[in-house]
């Protein structure tokens, strides 16, 4: 609800309508005595607490509504979210020439799994995996894994919606050429 105070008044009635129908029941049950009440009066403030549990069932019922409402478009948001980093996955792979096992390794590590892991989840030695690791923070323009997922948390944060250009890779160095003594 949108007005707080009218949320506290309806909570403040269903108290007080609970505690009407406990206290009568518990003066009954504990032989506790009551001074005599008029029955007019008696019925009036029994359909008067039943009406205020019945405008809070309302009340409860629409919150529930609007809970559930705003649970399904979460969900869809993050589902789009979840489409638009896996998107974005694969064009910065695709920008890089990551090969296959390249891919399976980045996409290991920017979930969270250490080298170890990775290896066994592949099925390969540690080593294999530091090497691809390299390969990928040497692609990618990185010296590591923070700044690797850091790459893809600025993609998703920019406010204009677009993706960053892509990286302008350093040409790789020419390697000498060996002279013939």
């Amino acid at each position: 609800m949108r007005r707080p105070w009218l949320l506290a008044l309806v909570f403040l009635v269903q108290l007080a309508c609970a505690l009407f129908f406990v206290s009568d029941i518990l003066a009954s049950v504990l032989g506790l005595p009551f001074g005599p009440m008029p029955w007019e009066l008696r019925e009036l403030l029994e359909v008067g607490a039943a009406a205020g549990l019945l405008i809070g069932l309302g009340l409860g019922g629409l919150a529930l509504r609007r809970a559930l409402r705003d649970r399904a478009r979460a969900e869809e948001s993050l589902r789009r979210a979840s489409g638009a980093f896996h998107g974005l996955l694969e064009e910065r792979f695709a920008e890089w020439a990551l090969t296959a096992a390249e891919r399976d390794v980045a996409l290991f590590a920017i979930k969270g799994l250490s080298t170890a892991e990775i290896a066994a989840v592949r099925q390969t030695s540690e080593g294999t995996v530091k090497a691809q690791t390299n390969a990928i923070y040497r692609k990618a323009g990185v010296s590591g894994r923070p700044q690797l997922l850091s790459l893809f948390i600025d993609d998703l944060m920019r406010d204009e919606g677009a993706i960053r250009p892509p990286l302008a890779l350093p040409a790789p160095a020419k390697q000498p050429a060996l002279s013939a003594k």
